[in-house]
């Protein structure tokens, strides 16, 4: 909790100024029933007009004071609140941004969207309720009890005994509830899960008639959701009745022995009625006190998910070195490269070695689970490698600057993500600046600046969510479109073609050439791998052959096998 309400302290000019406001407001109303007291003895029992009108105007003007600065504290107790919540919610996101594949992997998406959103709304709410209430109502509790002793102390004492108990009683209720919301946030992350995964495979659900299957899947992690929530509001809804149990007990034990005071004349009627006002004034507070518990116990199972993320050690570290003056060249050196993804023993890559110089293309071919995604991935440094190293123009890229390093790199990863927008805002995020120019002849080189010119609105047609509204090779192409408008030195391509028909890919491949880049192209494809200067042939981890395409024909039985395979498919398709 500690590195989360650190972020309270450049607000804590204001914070002062709603507590200083608050406890104002505090002691004008802790003086109230003392006033009322006076009125009655003095005034109304007398008879004394002039007396009740001082008196009531004295209460008047305290009644006006605590209202004022009751507003102005609730606004200033709003501001710190809503800017802690806002710097926190800046924070948390930036932290998340500088997590490395491996730390991102460790929270599921649905458990930081929640974090982000219900968690930090949590604390927003137990900061404006502690400066506006958690401080004040033990305080107020308190203080009654003071100046109940001040009015009459031997009716205070059944007054005051209550509280101990009721003190104790809160704190158990408190501890037990911790536990319990936090089961609560941990079930909501899972319902949140479901509902993500269902909404983006919605396709895939009603296609393979998954509906029955998807709500029972729902309806289980909702239930344990209710179940979860509704012991926990078990427990907190139990505290109210058992606090008013146990004041009004004490209320009619100063009511029984007021009377008994008031014939024996050791009390008078503005007495019994101050100290009853304490008491009924602290049954609303514990009231409070008893949502402040709930709150409290939400609040710290939520400040310690976010504090989880907070202080969480991203993996990789960024490096100082800038690229030369002349920029980042695209040479490329795996040095005996072996990588396992973190928590697990067996290696991805074992001994990967090559080079590719500067404008050299290279395709990458392998089975499923080879290593070649992860081949790619290690060159902008989204894992830092077990053994070896990877150097990018003969300087090993552990010691770059990470936004050096990736801006010099195109980068389509095999799962296509676009972004909600225009097709030129999908374009534009390879590059914040690129003119409409630059846009058009990246979508040009990507083979589909035709295809936009004959949507409705051209390049200011909207994109559905995912590109639900684009065929498969037209998101492809977008993507590399993306990866282009940046003009890169290292092109990395992962199996980006694959929905492409063989004239489209050619004609890509070759617009590739003209651009002068280092590229690396995962595929599965014999056509693409033809025109390359080198390929990679990976088997289970380790680089089995390399070569040009001829060199492999003939010195890799491997690579034979799936050229025939491949030439012996596309004879039966054009037989």
């Amino acid at each position: 909790m500690k590195t989360v309400f650190s972020y309270l302290k450049r607000y804590r000019a204001a914070a002062i100024v709603a507590l200083t406001l608050m406890l104002t407001e505090l002691l004008v109303e802790l003086f109230q029933p003392y006033i009322m007291a006076k009125m009655i003895d003095e005034g109304i029992q007398m008879r004394d007009t002039e007396v009740i009108f001082l008196w009531g105007g004295i209460l008047l003007l305290c009644s006006i004071v605590a209202f004022g600065v009751g507003i102005l504290s609730s606004f200033y107790a709003a501001h710190v609140s809503q800017s802690f919540g806002y710097d926190l919610r800046e924070k948390l996101y930036e932290k998340i941004q500088s997590f490395s594949f491996a730390n991102y992997n460790s929270f599921p998406e649905s458990s930081l969207i929640t974090r982000l959103t219900n968690d930090i709304i949590q604390l927003q709410n137990t900061v404006f309720m502690g400066l506006r209430i958690m401080l004040r109502a033990p305080l107020f509790i308190v203080g009654s009890v003071i100046m109940a002793f001040v009015v009459n102390w031997k009716l205070a004492l059944w007054f005051a005994g209550a509280i101990p108990f009721l003190t104790v009683f809160l704190y158990l209720v408190m501890k037990r509830g911790e536990k319990l919301f936090r089961s609560v946030q941990q079930k909501l992350d899972r319902v949140n899960a479901i509902m993500q995964q269902n909404l983006i495979g919605m396709r895939l659900i009603r296609v393979f008639v998954r509906m029955k299957h998807e709500r029972g899947r729902f309806d289980k992690s909702s239930g344990e959701l209710m179940d979860r929530t509704v012991a926990a509001l078990r427990l907190t809804e139990m505290t109210m009745p058992i606090i008013l149990l146990v004041m009004n007990a004490g209320i009619i034990a100063v009511l029984w022995f007021g009377r008994v005071q008031l014939e024996a004349g050791s009390a008078t009627v503005g007495e019994i009625v101050a100290i009853v006002n304490y008491a009924t004034r602290t049954v609303g507070v514990f009231s409070l006190i008893s949502m402040i518990v709930v709150n409290f116990s939400k609040a710290k199972a939520s400040s310690e998910r976010i504090e989880e993320v907070l202080v969480t050690n991203a993996t990789l570290a960024d490096g100082d070195a800038a690229p030369s003056r002349s920029g980042i060249k695209g040479g490329i050196s795996f040095q005996n490269v072996t990588f396992r993804y973190p928590d697990t023993e067996e290696p991805i890559l074992s001994g990967i070695s090559f080079r590719a110089a500067p404008g050299e293309t290279l395709a990458i071919m392998g089975a499923t689970g080879s290593g070649k995604t992860t081949l790619l991935q290690l060159i902008p440094r989204f894992y830092d490698t077990a053994e070896g190293a990877v150097s990018i123009d003969g300087q090993d890229h552990v010691g770059m600057k990470m936004e050096n390093l990736r801006r010099s790199i195109g980068y389509v990863p095999q799962d296509i993500v676009l972004f909600s927008g225009t097709v030129a805002d999908n374009i534009r995020v390879g590059k914040d600046d690129a003119s409409m120019d630059e846009i058009m002849e990246a979508a040009k080189l990507a083979q589909i600046h035709e295809t936009i010119m004959r949507f409705p609105r051209q390049y200011d047609t909207v994109i559905g969510q995912m590109g639900v509204n684009l065929s498969g090779g037209q998101k492809q192409r977008l993507t590399i479109a993306r990866a282009l408008v940046r003009k890169p030195a290292i092109l990395l391509l992962d199996d980006c073609t694959s929905a492409l028909d063989v004239r489209t890919e050619a004609a890509l491949l070759e617009a590739l050439k003209a651009m002068n880049c280092t590229t690396l192209l995962v595929t599965q494809k014999v056509s693409s791998t033809a025109n390359a200067d080198r390929i990679l042939l990976l088997d289970d981890g380790r680089l089995l052959a390399s070569g040009t395409h001829e060199q492999m024909k003939r010195e890799s039985a491997l690579y034979m096998k799936i050229c025939q395979s491949q030439s012996g498919k596309a004879g039966a398709a054009h037989a």
